[in-house]
């Protein structure tokens, strides 16, 4: 559920503020805004758990009936905002990598700004833009403290984002923190769930490197 949340965040903001950086900012404007952004890579994520669990979700509250104040909503939305960095600064490179006789071309067959910008650059830079995607995502599947502390360790299977439950790096967290026996079940559970996080993140870059080869456009 919080994957779906990430997604829907940083898919459209991200690319439409990459699409903004790369074809209609000023340079001031981009050489401002873009150090800026990559700031927030800085900030601790512990830090943005508790602005989503101190901050974010009391004030969801009063606009959504129900939800907790351990929930996985508000951590979905941080994670979203916490890799936009990522993508839009790589989406950002890969536009302004396609070169500008493709642009003028859209422009003297008569197309606006936005066409170009959707028609022929983000085709262009289609291997670039998936990446920038995949790495954001990679990064956000791996994240402990921002779901540790605003979604809750409580083992809670519900496909309602409202409740609390503990995340993969939540459980590893939760367990290898506690007094667990070696060689019991809940020990080894620790191993095999960071295999599965291993996995998923293999598999995540997996397909990033195949759509990269797919589709990367040699100027």
């Amino acid at each position: 559920m919080p994957d779906n949340l990430i997604m829907f965040i940083a898919v459209p903001f991200g690319l439409i503020m990459a699409i903004y950086l790369s074809e209609y900012a000023r340079p001031a404007v981009r050489e401002t805004v873009k150090p800026a952004l990559e700031m927030l890579e800085a900030v601790p994520t512990v830090v943005y758990g508790f602005f989503a669990l101190l901050v974010m979700t009391p004030f969801l509250q009063n606009f959504i009936p129900g939800l907790k104040g351990i929930n996985l909503l508000v951590p979905g939305i941080i994670l979203g905002i916490m890799i936009l960095p990522y993508v839009v600064s790589v989406s950002e490179d890969a536009m302004r990598a396609v070169p500008n006789s493709l642009r003028e071309g859209g422009y003297a067959l008569g197309m606006a700004k936005w066409q170009v910008a959707t028609r022929i650059v983000i085709p262009g830079a289609f291997s670039g833009i998936t990446a920038a995607f995949i790495l954001g995502m990679s990064r956000a599947v791996g994240e402990t403290m921002v779901l540790a502390v605003a979604a809750g360790q409580n083992p809670n299977l519900t496909w309602d984002p409202r409740e609390g439950a503990a995340t993969i790096t939540a459980y590893i967290v939760q367990m290898s923190l506690g007094d667990v026996a070696y060689g019991t079940t809940a020990y080894e559970s620790i191993f095999a769930v960071g295999l599965l996080l291993f996995v998923i993140t293999l598999a995540f870059n997996v397909i990033g490197f195949y759509l990269r080869r797919k589709f990367r456009e040699a100027y």
